[in-house]
């Protein structure tokens, strides 16, 4: 059977809960559309995140590499076009606070995703969940992994379908953060799930 390696983010900054970790821990060991999900938290740290997610790919050895990120403050499912060669941004969990530095210095400076993105993106829509692409995945640690993870597969020649998707906040951070728009976990589970359905 072939494998999906999902990985999601531990809290940061001022949310105190990440639906990713959420989602991420419910479909671990399920199949869907064919793949066996294996399901992995990454931490939220520069100088630890990549290295996790790559070795996560290394152990694996999936046939594609879904990693969810929360965007606090956006109101669609936004699967991400491209990751850029860059860190920067507030501080991390570990108090790191990089300012345009390199991600990998004789890496390109920028990736595409191999996911279907467009595909993910229709399909969601015609489920009436709101989504879109989204061409910037930021300078934060949703970029860093998504560059890394595509940067590993590309050096090293693999056969492996990789990108990174966004998701809003779920309604029981919102009730935390008191400024954030929302979904149900429900809801967001589901265009997880429906992003899973459109790799082939």
């Amino acid at each position: 059977m072939k494998k999906l390696l999902l990985t999601g983010f531990e809290p940061f900054l001022d949310f105190p809960v990440n639906p990713t970790m959420k989602i991420v821990e419910e479909l671990d060991g399920q199949t869907i559309n064919g793949y066996k999900i294996v399901g992995k938290i990454l931490t939220v740290e520069f100088n630890q995140s990549g290295e996790q997610l790559v070795h996560h790919i290394q152990e694996i050895e999936p046939d594609a590499v879904i990693s969810l990120g929360l965007a606090g403050g956006r109101y669609k499912i936004t699967p991400e076009r491209i990751a850029i060669n860059c860190n920067d941004g507030d501080a991390d969990n570990s108090g790191r606070v990089p300012r345009d530095e390199w991600i990998e210095k004789d890496g390109p400076d920028a990736i595409f995703s191999t996911l279907p993105i467009r595909k993910m993106v229709d399909q969601l829509t015609e489920q009436e969940l709101p989504a879109d692409i989204s061409n910037t995945a930021g300078t934060y640690l949703c970029n860093n992994v998504m560059y890394q993870a595509l940067f590993y597969i590309q050096s090293h020649n693999l056969n492996t379908q990789a990108g990174f998707i966004h998701i809003p906040a779920s309604h029981e951070l919102a009730i935390k953060h008191k400024r954030i728009p929302s979904w149900s976990h429900r809801d967001l589970l589901q265009g997880v799930r429906t992003c899973i359905e459109s790799i082939e």
